[in-house]
């Protein structure tokens, strides 16, 4: 045989004799490992079971967060027993070396676990909370460690980022028992106040769905254009947005009906156009300055209706101006 392949022969025999004298370590480190899933998994109920009365959320990701920890560990220790040459020292200084480029590389992923991690500790909101957070509004369905995701009541699925959501400004309208709701409605100036306040307050008390404690009330908030503005407010149970546009539909049908009974206006915005040369003959002294006229001995012109004002406005328009005729008659 040549040098050359009694070399690779010898080398072979070495590392098919070092991988035999391997195998049983490498053995004892997957069953150890083995068993390291299995007390994962035990630790991960127990850590859950502990907190979810308090947290069920958040009990789920510390649960996940132990088993990780405990397979990270079993892991260390099974490479360790299955390579006697290695320890866990070598891992750590190899994971030094490239920990800041990772760090720098996963930036947004590591802010935004840490965020869900201290929403899923502090609690702002829960599963099944409704809330806003800017032009989004919906029910919580699931908080992640990376982010949040809402369904929105028209059935679609919004997901948020969760530093946005710690760092932001958000309303949860489920936070409480209870909500007032509000709404103006506007009575004619001549109308009667107290009338139309009592008459609201009969309907909104005797809604289904309306709390009897705070009381309902109406207020008086601005003198409007066409009326008398009236705000009023009441508070209901439960606050879901199901729940509130059905008792705000029962009140404000109710109270349009109660107030038309009783003869109370429900005026609305009216505006009147006038042209500039149409006037009215019941409009009193014609000699005064009205409707942009000039005040004086200068008689105003007589009051034409509006489809006479357009016709004459399109007459104007048609006929050709006194160049235009001069014009045609020199050439006639």
């Amino acid at each position: 045989m040549q040098p050359e392949l009694l070399f690779a022969y010898a080398r072979l025999q070495q590392m098919g004799a070092n991988l035999l004298a391997l195998l049983p370590s490498f053995v004892l480190g997957c069953l150890v490992f083995i068993v390291f899933i299995f007390i994962a998994r035990i630790i991960k109920a127990l850590v859950q079971r502990l907190n979810a009365r308090r947290h069920y959320s958040l009990a789920l990701v510390m649960g996940r967060l132990a088993q990780w920890g405990v397979l990270l560990f079993g892991l260390l220790v099974s490479v360790t027993i299955a390579f006697p040459s290695f320890t866990p020292a070598n891992l750590i200084s190899a994971l030094g070396i490239t920990g800041i480029a990772v760090g720098f590389a996963f930036k947004d992923i590591f802010e935004n676990f840490l965020a869900g991690i201290l929403i899923l500790a502090t609690e702002p909101f829960r599963i099944d909370d409704q809330i806003v957070f800017g032009s989004y509004e919906g029910t919580v369905e699931r908080i992640e460690t990376r982010a949040t995701l809402i369904r929105t009541y028209d059935g679609r699925r919004v997901v948020i980022p969760n530093a946005e959501l710690f760092k932001g400004s958000f309303v949860v309208n489920t936070a409480y028992d209870s909500r007032r709701l509000e709404h103006d409605i506007g009575i004619g100036t001549s109308d009667d106040i107290q009338l139309a306040k009592r008459l609201m307050l009969d309907v909104v008390t005797q809604a289904d769905g309306v709390l009897s404690e705070p009381k309902p009330d109406a207020l008086v908030v601005s003198f409007a254009e066409s009326g008398i503005n009236i705000r009023l407010r009441w508070w209901i149970h439960p606050p879901r947005r199901a729940d509130v546009l059905d008792i705000q539909d029962r009140v404000l049908e109710g109270v349009k009906n109660a107030l038309i009974v009783n003869g109370i206006d429900l005026p609305y915005p009216t505006r009147q156009i006038l042209f500039h040369d149409q006037t009215e003959e019941t409009d009193g002294d014609r000699s005064s300055q009205r409707e942009g006229w000039p005040a004086g001995k200068v008689s105003p012109p007589r009051a034409r209706s509006v489809a006479a004002a357009i016709f004459n406005a399109i007459r104007k328009k048609s006929q050709p101006s006194p160049e235009h005729r001069s014009d045609s008659e020199n050439g006639a």
